[in-house]
Order: C-alpha cells, then structure tokens, then sequence
C-alpha cells in the first residue's frame, strides 16, 4: 500500500513543503555530503564485506559513470548499505536514519558522506542534503521500504519518488540477496559469515511521465512506475542468482 509523502525518513516519507526555499521561491543551495568522504567510506565499505562476506556483483557497469544518479536498495539485511556502498562503481550518500548515528558512529557516518534523517518529522536538512548531491551530479542511495524488512519491495513509501521527479535524477534497482539461513549467524539480521551475497544492479529508468508535474497525482502514478521497476529487477535478480 503507498503512503503519501508526509514525513522524512531513510528512504521514506517527503514533502515538497519541507524543502527549504529562498525569499524568491526558488530552492536554496546547500552544501551536500563530502564526495571525498563517500569516496573513503566506499573505500572501507569494499575492506568490510569483501573481509567478512563473498560479494558477487552483477551488472554494476550499469551505474551511469556521470550525473545524478539514485540507487534504490531492497533491505532486508544490516549490511545492505555497507555491502552496496562498497561494490557500487562511484562514491555513495545513503539515507540514513538518525538512530543509527550514536555515539562514535556520529561523527564517521557523517565524515563518510552519509545523511541522517530523523523519521519523526519533517526532515528539511536531511531533504535539503539529499537533493543537494542529485544537484552536484552525485549517487544518492534510498531505502524505498523506508526501513528494514522483507527487502521484497512490496510496500513503498513515496520518498524516492519525491527524488526522482523532483530532481529527474535517473533510479537504478539494486537487489541485495544474502542467505536466509540463521545456521552461522553471529548476530540477527546479518547474513553467515563468509556466505555468499549477491548485489544485482539494473538498468537505470525514469520516474516521471516526462511532464515535470510534480503534483500528488505525479508522485503516486511515479511511485507505481517505480513499484513495478523494482519489483521486476528483484525477480530478475532471483533468477539470475538461482535465488528464485
């Protein structure tokens, strides 16, 4: 069931009323998420799950090389951003939810290029941040289920269409298939230790009908677009991977 765009959230909820504008209507620039940082955390994130995991990356080369780009993550493992973050082709700003950020955590997932976003509202810096690397040309990870789950893209929130249309950046699916089995787990929510995860990258599409509307009717009929997207690319990506 789609939700309508109300609050901020890792990859969830927006409104176009949260952005922050100028006296003159138009959006005001911010400065968005260090690339250097995103480009050090690709860095360690390629260290983290090759050490830990057996990564195979499908279709990776179809991340366009230049541009605003947003990868749209299933999530239904903790390593999913980690794992995406280290294999993807270019430097990587996710959307992350403020509980993530204690502690010692603050300050790297920060120092990395990573967007905290507090869920329980309005998000206006964290909107302002994300649209600002799509403005730079840069890659803005979403989590389109909002949080983790069945990483099945069955329910989306209407975030990641509020990106697409607002900036016409194009999405490219990423499916993240890692074992189920809780047989050699260490900690819940993570894949076997050194077991075998596949991230399948698609081809890149377009939100937007074309007509720059952005109206709740324009978000609603993207977000269906954007459903069956996805929906298509994880079933593709089970197939590919013999995780059908």
């Amino acid at each position: 069931m789609r939700r309508h765009p109300r609050r901020g959230e890792a990859g969830g909820e927006v409104s176009e009323a949260s952005s922050e504008r100028a006296p003159s209507g138009r959006t005001r620039s911010t400065e968005a998420p260090s690339v250097r940082g995103a480009e050090v955390g690709r860095r360690i994130g390629v260290g983290l799950m090759y050490g830990l995991w057996k990564p195979r990356v499908l279709g990776a080369w179809k991340v366009p090389t230049s541009g605003p780009v947003i990868l749209a993550v299933n999530h239904s493992h903790n390593i999913d951003g980690p794992m995406v973050m280290g294999v993807a082709p270019r430097p990587t700003h996710f959307l992350i939810k403020k509980e993530a950020f204690i502690g010692p955590l603050d300050p790297f997932l920060l120092g990395i290029g990573q967007v905290k976003v507090d869920r329980s509202t309005a998000d206006r810096t964290a909107i302002t941040q994300a649209l600002a690397v799509l403005e730079h040309g840069g890659v803005l990870g979403i989590f389109p289920e909002g949080t983790r789950g069945e990483g099945d893209f069955a329910s989306l929130r209407a975030g990641l269409s509020y990106f697409a249309v607002r900036s016409g950046a194009p999405i490219v699916p990423v499916a993240v298939l890692g074992s189920t089995e809780r047989r050699g787990r260490l900690i819940k929510g993570l894949p076997p230790l050194r077991s075998r995860v596949d991230v399948v990258f698609g081809d890149p599409f377009e939100a937007g009908d074309g007509s720059g509307r952005r109206t709740r009717k324009a978000l609603d009929e993207a977000t269906e677009r954007i459903q069956k997207q996805l929906g298509a690319h994880l079933d593709h990506a089970r197939r590919l991977t013999g995780r059908a």
